[in-house]
């Protein structure tokens, strides 16, 4: 059971930042999704779990809320987008950049 506490913050993260990711320092896929999106704006607001102390429950709190486990998980102007395929599928659809300007 996730604290409401951890659910706040993250729900709070979405609304502040028009683009946060969650991420893993050491993930291979947030790394590849990290650099698609810092190629096309330098605002996107980068959580990396591993390197906060309730890193844990962040992501507990975003598997609850969006049913993704895993990470990236990546928010667009408060939708959620989905992990580093649905970055690179958007990307490969000029579809993107047009989702970052939007939410900026």
């Amino acid at each position: 059971m996730v604290s409401q506490q951890a659910k706040d913050k993250v729900e709070k993260l979405i609304k502040e930042h028009p683009i946060f990711i969650a991420s893993k320092s050491y993930c291979p896929y947030c790394a590849q999704t990290k650099k698609t999106i810092e190629g096309l704006t330098k605002d996107a607001y980068i959580v990396e779990l591993d390197e906060t102390s309730d890193g844990g429950e962040i992501q507990e709190a975003l598997a609850e809320l969006t049913g993704q486990k895993t990470v990236p998980n990546v928010f667009i102007g408060g939708k959620h987008i989905g992990g580093n395929s649905d970055v690179q599928q958007l990307k490969s659809n000029d579809e993107l950049e047009d989702k970052i300007k939007a939410a900026l």
